[in-house]
């Protein structure tokens, strides 16, 4: 709905002014009128000049969701109409981008769409796993205990990811400090000490012959590196959007001697978190490993899930393609498996994610405690090796006088 801009006095005769949004202009007149505001003035707001640029706009970030999900949840629970729910929702969001999308969602609730139908519009802040659960929540008449699902699931993977973003944090400043410090290096200090060097009229020392290459090399090809280095990110985000590239990577990811075991783990965090919230909120087995499937954020994990849903559908055990597809550790398939049989396999899979969330902590603990020192031997070497390489020629003098 636009936006009007209204001004006027009061009862008292003192100027008031204010902002308000209505369907039409006399709408806000009357809306304005109620508030006995004498001889009021009302304009639309002018739209803003990169309103309707997608680019500019702030995007919908997990953490609004998770809000809105647990606010949505809570006054759902008190009694309060959907609908109305929404409205006050919407009204108090700070992000303008969330605000026209549950705007828009109060628009289709009330001209009779479903809410799930309605957040399948707005896939970039609702995707289909909520879409889902949000569904299975209306049709159960359970929409109070899905929403609060749907807040602790999504809270436990924002969680998820800040422990891994952690974890790469540190490492990812000490490589940029050390490629900024090595390039200041070769193409300030180390021509200082050339210059003085051609003083000497002998042969340099090979390490600082090759330090004094590598430096007019870098000054030299300087704007090339930087494009080569430019391309060679576009190169990879080309190779990674296609399918094979994807598949390639994703599987030497899993293979990765360190990393890998890491990324395994929060693979299987996910993929049993996600599909045990699903089934505890009553969405079909075949239908939730479908939305795990997409969701999982690995091909090599895709295929996987993909294959097993298939075997399910030929009414197989879930055990027993888990077990084949060479993905997932043994213990997981075993637990699934009592799961399973004993017919609590939604408790069961909450218990495997609990255990993996602890085991990823673990993980990441080990990998950052082992990252540090050998960040810290890099940087301390490469800098090292090059002061060594500048002062070996003055060694050489200072021993020759």
């Amino acid at each position: 709905m636009p936006v009007y801009i209204w001004k006027g006095k009061n009862s008292y005769g003192e100027n008031r002014k204010g902002e308000l949004e209505a369907p039409d202009q006399a709408a806000a007149l009357g809306y304005v009128k109620r508030m006995r505001i004498t001889n009021p003035v009302i304009k639309e707001k002018p739209k803003d000049l990169f309103g309707n640029i997608s680019f500019f706009q702030p995007k919908v970030t997990s953490k609004d969701v998770v809000v809105f999900t647990r606010q949505l949840s809570t006054m759902i629970d008190a009694g309060l109409p959907l609908v109305q729910c929404i409205e006050i929702l919407g009204k108090q969001q700070d992000n303008p981008t969330f605000k026209n999308i549950l705007m828009a969602i109060q628009t289709d609730v009330e001209s009779g769409t479903t809410f799930a139908d309605s957040m399948r519009k707005h896939p970039k802040a609702f995707d289909n796993l909520y879409s889902n659960m949000i569904e299975a929540g209306e049709t159960g008449g359970i929409l109070d205990t899905i929403l609060s699902r749907l807040a602790v699931f999504m809270e436990k993977s924002m969680a998820l990811k800040r422990k891994i973003k952690g974890a790469m944090t540190y490492p990812a400043i000490c490589l940029g400090i050390s490629v900024l410090i090595l390039v200041v290096i070769l193409v300030f200090v180390i021509p200082v000490f050339q210059e003085m060097f051609t003083t000497f009229g002998s042969a340099l020392p090979l390490p600082t012959q090759i330090v004094v290459n590598m430096s007019n090399f870098v000054k030299s090809n300087f704007i090339f590196l930087f494009l080569g280095l430019f391309v060679a990110i576009i190169g990879i985000k080309k190779i990674y959007s296609s399918e094979k590239g994807r598949n390639a990577i994703d599987a030497a990811s899993l293979k990765a001697p360190v990393a890998g075991i890491l990324i395994r783990k929060v693979a299987v965090a996910k993929f049993t978190r996600t599909l045990g919230t699903m089934l505890q909120s009553g969405v079909p087995i075949l239908e939730a490993l479908q939305v795990v499937a997409k969701t999982a954020g690995n091909k090599v994990i895709e295929r996987a899930v993909f294959r097993v849903s298939d075997s399910i559908a030929e009414g197989r055990p879930i055990a027993e393609p888990l077990e084949e597809c060479g993905v997932f550790p043994n213990m997981v398939v075993q637990m699934i498996n009592v799961g399973e049989s004993v017919g609590a396999l939604d408790t069961m899979l909450e218990k495997i994610a609990d255990f993996y969330d602890e085991e990823v902590d673990q993980a990441v603990d080990n990998l950052t405690a082992m990252l540090e020192p050998l960040m810290m031997v890099v940087l301390g070497g490469m800098i090292g090796g090059l002061v060594v390489a500048m002062y070996l020629p003055i060694f050489k003098m200072a021993s020759v006088v």
